[in-house]
Parts: structure tokens; C-alpha cells; sequence
């Protein structure tokens, strides 16, 4: 649609060819992935509950149902945002995503700290508009719960491991499994010399992808997969008020296992699947040669 008047002047159009537009691409999409994922939360705990849809103002979790608005809101977050800034930036929406290209896939390291810097403050804003737009709802649950900033509102914003776990190791292994099993399939679907896919699908099957994650491991520890995801909301929390619980130890795990878990799902995918694509796409042009 090139017939679509731009906002900026020309000069300001000329800085957006490069690493600039990439970055705001970055923070546009990730903004976008958490007022979306971080709403469908919100709606399930202090929405819902306090708009009288629900057997009380603190009845969240009460079937299936519950989180599957959860696992299914979280999916079409992640299609719609991809959707949105993949064709600026390729639409990595993850630092962990950024670290396994730039490992695995020769993206320039330079632009490593820009495009995890730009995603952070994406996820940052975007839970300040969940914020902004469910605050009287958080208030009431909280207030029906008599418990001011309690951890459950806390959850609509960042992961908690689940109560199961005696130490760090079982969430840290979650982490690095949900995440290795994200990039296995983002890398699949990327790869021109694996099946092809339509670039107007990869976006969704990306979403079903969160979404088979979220049904197969998201009860361990809210299935974060993601750094900025959970440390930039954590942060915003941190600010809004929730203080020590969105700061507490296990705040490391939700960042360190998606990184060492990109890492993993992208050796694995080549280990198991890259290089034997590799291996018939170089006979076959030996043959044809």
C-alpha cells in the first residue's frame, strides 16, 4: 500500500531503513504481545471475578475452562504480534529467540542488545496498559481477597512456579525444555529447505506452538519462555506496587532458562534436522552440477 501518506518527514522516514525501524518493531510487537497476553490473564483472574461471571469475586482457576482462556489468549498474542512486526524485524518478540539466531542463524551480535533492550521496554509498556486498563478490577479482587498487591494479581503479570517444586532445578528445567521445544518449531517453520509454509501461516502456527506449550507444561511455571515477557512486566509490578513478591529469588529462573533453552532448541533442531537438510541439498547439487 504504497499509496499510504507516511506520519514523518522525509528525513525522518530515511532513519527508519535501517537498525531504527527494526527496534521499533521490536517494542511495537512485543508491547503488543503482552497487552494481549498479560489482558487474557488479567481477565481470567481479576476480570472475570469481579464482573460477577464467576461463583465469587476470588474464584479463578475453577475448571479447565479457566486456563484454557489463558493457553489460547497467550497463542493468538503471540500470531497477532508476530504478524504485526515480522516483516519489519523479523519479529523475534524474545531476547532468547534474538540469542539463538544470532548463536545459530549469523544474526549480527551487534544488534543483540538493541533488539533485547527494544523487546524489555515493549513488555515493560505493555503491562503498564494491562495495568492501566484493569486496575479497578485488581483493586477489587484484592480487596475482596483482603489482601492488598497479593501474589495472585502478581500472576497476571509474571510466572510463580508451581508450589510442587522443593527447589529451583524442576522450574529451571521446565524453562529450558519449553523454550528448546519453541525454537525447534520456529526454526522448522522459518527454514526454506524444510516443508514450506506460507508466510501469512508461520505467525499462527507460531501461536499454536505457545499454545501446545502452555497445554503440555504450562502449569509448572507459567510457561514464561520468554526473558522480556517476564522480567519486563515483573519490572513494571516491581513499580506498581507489588514489591518484594516481584522481586524474589526465583526471578532469575524465568530468564536464564529460556536463554540456555533457545541455545539447546536450536542445536537440536540442526543436530537432528538442519544438518540432514543441509546434507541432501548439497548432493542434490552435486548431482545436478
Amino acid at each position: 500500500m504504497t499509496d499510504v501518506a507516511p506520519l514523518r518527514r522525509p528525513a525522518g522516514l530515511h532513519r527508519l531503513t535501517g537498525g531504527r525501524g527494526d527496534l521499533l518493531a521490536e517494542f511495537f510487537g512485543t508491547f503488543l504481545l503482552i497487552a494481549l497476553g498479560d489482558g487474557c490473564v488479567a481477565m481470567a483472574v481479576a476480570g472475570l471475578p469481579g464482573s460477577g461471571r464467576t461463583a465469587g469475586a476470588t474464584t479463578i482457576f475453577q475448571g479447565t475452562g479457566d486456563w484454557l482462556l489463558i493457553v489460547w489468549g497467550w497463542a493468538f498474542a503471540v500470531a497477532f504480534a508476530v504478524y504485526v512486526a515480522g516483516g519489519v524485524s523479523g519479529a523475534h518478540l524474545n531476547p532468547a529467540v534474538t540469542l539463538a539466531m544470532a548463536v545459530r542463524r549469523r544474526f549480527p551480535w551487534r544488534k543483540v542488545p538493541g533488539y533485547c533492550g527494544a523487546q524489555l521496554a515493549g513488555a515493560f509498556t505493555g503491562a503498564a496498559l494491562v495495568y492501566a486498563v484493569y486496575r479497578p478490577a485488581i483493586s477489587a479482587f484484592d480487596a475482596a481477597a483482603g489482601t492488598p498487591k497479593s501474589e495472585t494479581t502478581f500472576s497476571i503479570f509474571a510466572t510463580v512456579p508451581a508450589p510442587y517444586f522443593a527447589s529451583w532445578f524442576g522450574p529451571l528445567l521446565d524453562q529450558v525444555v519449553g523454550t528448546a521445544v519453541l525454537l525447534v518449531v520456529v526454526l522448522a517453520l522459518i527454514d526454506a529447505r524444510n516443508k514450506a509454509v506460507s508466510p501469512k501461516m508461520g505467525p499462527l502456527l507460531i501461536g499454536f506452538t505457545v499454545a501446545a506449550i502452555g497445554l503440555s507444561f504450562g502449569a509448572n511455571a507459567g510457561y514464561a519462555i520468554n526473558p522480556a515477557r517476564d522480567f519486563g512486566p515483573r519490572l513494571f509490578a516491581f513499580f506498581a506496587g507489588w514489591g518484594d513478591t516481584a522481586m524474589a529469588p526465583y526471578l532469575w529462573v524465568p530468564v536464564v532458562g529460556p536463554l540456555v533453552g533457545a541455545v539447546v532448541g536450536a542445536l537440536l533442531y540442526d543436530f537432528f534436522i538442519g544438518d540432514v537438510l543441509h546434507a541432501r541439498q548439497v548432493a542434490e547439487e552435486k548431482f545436478v552440477g
